[in-house]
């Protein structure tokens, strides 16, 4: 079977920045498997993937466009210090979490320091940059009709074994 929109694609993945360093890969033994056609990777990276079969491996490169976007001059804010815990050891390039209003994670990196403010960066750690993906593909299998409703693949087990 090859790649398509609604299959469940498992593959184990390295990425790079162009310079060989590792920023990112799968687990050793444990693929990613994702739905394929549903946004759940980068764009870049599942166009890419289309047409493939199981045991076919590629390298992959995808601009800031098709990766995790530009880097965005007003995602940088000054926030005031009190906004952080009490003591919180903060230095330019820590990167944590925050959680919105609305209760979603985003990552946050810290930029700099200044005084009683701090200047946080919202962007995504890796907007701006080049993707290097070195992916093999384990399994193609067309997704259950439980993964399409819940909009996730899972694991052998069922739902709850991912």
């Amino acid at each position: 079977m090859k790649v398509s929109k609604d299959c469940v694609v498992s593959l184990e993945y390295r990425l790079h920045l162009g310079d060989g360093k590792t920023v990112d890969s799968s687990a050793p033994g444990k693929p990613l498997a994702y739905i394929h056609g549903r946004g759940q990777i980068v764009p870049g990276l599942e166009g890419q993937l289309a047409g493939l079969s199981a045991g076919d491996a590629k390298q992959v490169v995808v601009v800031p466009a098709q990766g995790y976007g530009e880097h965005d001059a007003r995602g940088l804010q000054e926030v005031p210090r009190t906004m952080f815990p009490p003591g919180a050891p903060l230095e330019p390039g820590l990167s944590i979490s925050a959680q919105t209003a609305d209760g979603d994670v985003i990552p946050i990196t810290i930029r700099e320091l200044k005084g009683d403010t701090v200047v946080v960066d919202l962007n995504h750690p890796l907007a701006g940059k080049t993707l290097h993906f070195d992916v093999t593909v384990h399994e193609v299998r067309q997704a259950t009709a439980e993964e399409l409703e819940h909009g996730h693949a899972h694991g052998p087990g069922g739902a709850h074994d991912h």
